[in-house]
């Protein structure tokens, strides 16, 4: 590992074992995350997002299983460690954000019970009264105002901006190396992701601690994003820094995505759309898996999977037909 990586995942693959075949959700996904820095995972839905985020983890649902490769943090492999030991890195070194805080909470326990529940495992000597007065530090830390009133509530009490602070507030509560923020802003108002973008910004200049940002929201990931990796199908289509791949795009799957985004500095009568849909994992097609929505899919493309190349210093890309004119767009191919 770089010394300066944090986190590095290597050739990882989950798979679920059905009736209509074995399904690879995750297939062969190598990326890093540095310390102290973002990095971006975008994609449409079913692309396998969020199942690389539980594979991290080790939250993986059955029937499926994590087949191969290896998630380092900081050296050390956790697909290799005892349940018991994984127990104390969630929470304590990894934490995670999961989609939807209004069904992420649990209903029947008051705030300050569940964000003190995950303190208890990671400080089994603390007394009730430490753990009230560190909860209550935690809702200061994510900007909750009252919070020694706040702690008594319950979910229901509180608006959808204050539980996704409910959220972070419980994810940082042990102070972790990383954070995995899953649709961090999913379902929230404009004005109040705005706030929860800024908060998650301070309190990474503050701990120092870095983050796994998971969205569809292409704004959301070049506002946050140090490094960016665009998915498809289980796979890695391109990564990138932030910068380098908002302005030179060099997967066509990118091109699609970006293009699907309204800009102030062009006129046009309409948004471009990818044609198609991301084909189901148990049905994903011979060769590059974009190919049967891509303009630019030549002969070659139907038949071998394609490999992340390197393009430019860091920014990497898995297309034949790489590198692309940046003039071009789908629309242009097509």
């Amino acid at each position: 590992m770089a010394a300066q990586d944090l986190l590095r995942i290597e050739g990882l693959r989950t798979s679920f074992r059905t009736s209509a075949g074995l399904v690879r959700a995750v297939d062969g996904i190598d990326l890093s995350v540095k310390r102290g820095q973002t990095l971006g995972i975008v994609g449409e839905s079913g692309c396998g997002k969020s199942m690389l985020s539980l594979s991290i983890m080790r939250l993986v649902p059955p029937p499926g299983r994590i087949t191969e490769g290896r998630v380092l943090l900081e050296g050390r492999d956790l697909l290799t460690l005892s349940t018991a030991e994984m127990r104390q890195v969630r929470g304590g070194q990894i934490a995670m954000i999961f989609q939807e805080p209004m069904t992420s909470l649990n209903p029947v326990h008051s705030v300050g019970k569940q964000i003190t529940e995950a303190m208890r495992v990671h400080s089994p000597g603390s007394s009730a009264g430490q753990l009230r007065d560190e909860a209550i530090a935690a809702l200061k830390r994510v900007r909750i105002p009252s919070p020694e009133r706040r702690f008594d509530e319950y979910p229901h009490q509180l608006s959808g901006g204050m539980r996704q602070r409910v959220m972070i507030a419980m994810a940082l509560a042990c102070r972790p190396r990383l954070l995995i923020a899953d649709e961090p802003t999913t379902a929230l108002d404009v004005t109040v992701q705005a706030q929860i973008l800024d908060l998650l910004r301070e309190l990474q200049a503050e701990t120092g601690m870095s983050i796994i940002l998971i969205t569809h929201d292409l704004g959301v990931v070049a506002e946050m994003a140090d490094e960016i990796a665009v998915l498809y199908a289980g796979k890695v289509a391109e990564r990138a820094p932030s910068r380098a791949l908002f302005e030179d795009p060099q997967h066509p799957y990118t091109l699609g995505l970006l293009g699907s985004v309204p800009r102030l500095d062009e006129e046009r009568d309409r948004l471009l759309a990818i044609d198609g849909s991301v084909p189901p994992p148990f049905a994903f097609p011979s060769g590059c898996r974009f190919h049967p929505r891509c303009p630019f899919s030549i002969g070659p493309c139907t038949t071998a999977q394609p490999p992340l190349r390197e393009l430019a210093a860091g920014h990497e890309a898995a297309c034949i037909r790489a590198p692309i004119e940046t003039s071009l767009s789908l629309e242009d191919a097509a």
